[in-house]
């Protein structure tokens, strides 16, 4: 166990004094929280975190240490970690190895022994912010003048970084159907969610044009989930108000959710400090039903009124748009995560929503 101190340092001048763990080093981001009690692993590996230093709220983390089935991207995406207690030894027999291994593996860098409880209160009552976090700089003059230099992050694109590289595929292309995933830092857990549907999934770089995702001739448009301000990013807009001229049935998620809103003339603004855990309610204004919600979002859309857009979910906690349906289209989306890994399977049905467009869409085309 690491006796080596560190620093965690945000953009007001407010500072943390504890003990380091992960990496021996610094690193740069935007500071938020997470509420979530479990689902640590998923929630590192979760591309939307990109660019984040994290605050963990539950008081033990890494306790059941870290397995290879509980990754939703190859590798960790948060900037660093802030945390009260990080667990060095774990009682899982699943795992596979320690959280310490596993952010030493990864060359991430955090810290320890903090009160987050004074954190997260300061980053709600002030919002979101930079910071950073040391365990080999201690002087606090040097590292405020290493934050000056940390990009906001409203108008950063970061969905390329995190983005595949090369077009791949996901399940049986025996399929009844084909999906196609734009990949802006998508979840394994919602390609997996469609592969359970009999879907067959392509997943495409972030900078793909419509026409060439048609080339694949898919049956379906998933816009996914990632990080990053999305008012930088017109070109992925461009890409989903060319797929919304064709018709094809599509399903936001997160990000997704703001860049259909975008394509359809919607704004979107930077949250106070962001919706990021487990236990958030939404209420479905279609069905009326309420659902306990997981979600990671620092962006959302404003409450502009499109004669062509239909809210369908509303956040309860501060009445935020979390879902529109285009009018006389088959598209929809949500800004929370009905893959929910971690968390409740409440909305879970929503991939069922999508595969019923697909499949009638597709049961048309055969006529």
């Amino acid at each position: 166990m690491s006796s080596t101190q560190a620093v965690l340092l945000l953009k007001d001048g407010t500072y943390f004094k504890g003990t380091a763990v992960g990496k021996i080093g610094t690193t740069t981001g935007e500071i938020c929280f997470n509420t979530g009690m479990t689902g640590y692993q998923e929630v590192f590996t979760d591309p939307s975190y990109f660019g984040q230093i994290l605050v963990e709220t539950n008081v033990h983390i890494g306790n059941y240490g870290v397995s290879t089935f509980d990754v939703e991207s190859e590798n960790i995406k948060i900037a660093g970690l802030v945390c009260s207690t990080f667990a060095h030894h774990h009682s899982r027999k699943m795992a596979s190895s320690s959280i310490d291994d596993y952010f030493v593996g990864n060359q991430v860098v955090g810290i320890q022994n903090i009160d987050t409880r004074q954190v997260v209160r300061h980053v709600r009552d002030k919002g979101a912010m930079n910071a950073i976090i040391s365990s080999e700089i201690t002087d606090i003059s040097q590292l405020k003048k290493m934050l000056d230099e940390v990009p906001d992050m409203a108008g950063l694109e970061l969905s390329s970084q995190v983005s595949t590289k090369n077009f791949y595929t996901v399940g049986s292309d025996q399929a009844q159907f084909k999906v196609a995933v734009l990949d802006y830092g998508v979840k394994k857990n919602i390609v997996r969610c469609l592969n359970e549907r009999d879907a067959f999934c392509g997943v495409f770089n972030a900078h793909t044009t419509a026409e060439e995702v048609m080339k694949w001739a898919p049956d379906g448009i998933l816009v996914s989930n990632g990080p990053g301000d999305p008012s930088a990013m017109d070109y992925a807009v461009k890409t989903v108000k060319d797929l919304l001229d064709i018709n094809i049935p599509m399903f936001g998620i997160c990000l997704g959710n703001q860049l259909l809103g975008r394509a359809m003339g919607l704004d979107t603004f930077k949250m106070h400090n962001g919706h990021r855990g487990l236990n958030h309610p939404v209420k479905n204004l279609i069905t009326g039903h309420c659902e306990i919600t997981s979600q990671n979002h620092g962006f959302a859309l404003k409450s502009t009124d499109v004669p062509d857009l239909e809210v369908t979910h509303m956040n309860l906690n501060d009445n935020t748009i979390e879902g529109i349906r285009v009018k006389g289209k088959r598209a929809f989306s949500v800004q929370y995560h009905p893959e929910s890994s971690p968390g409740p399977h409440d909305s879970r049905y929503l991939f069922d929503d999508f595969m019923s467009i697909v499949k009638s869409g597709k049961s048309a085309a055969n006529r």
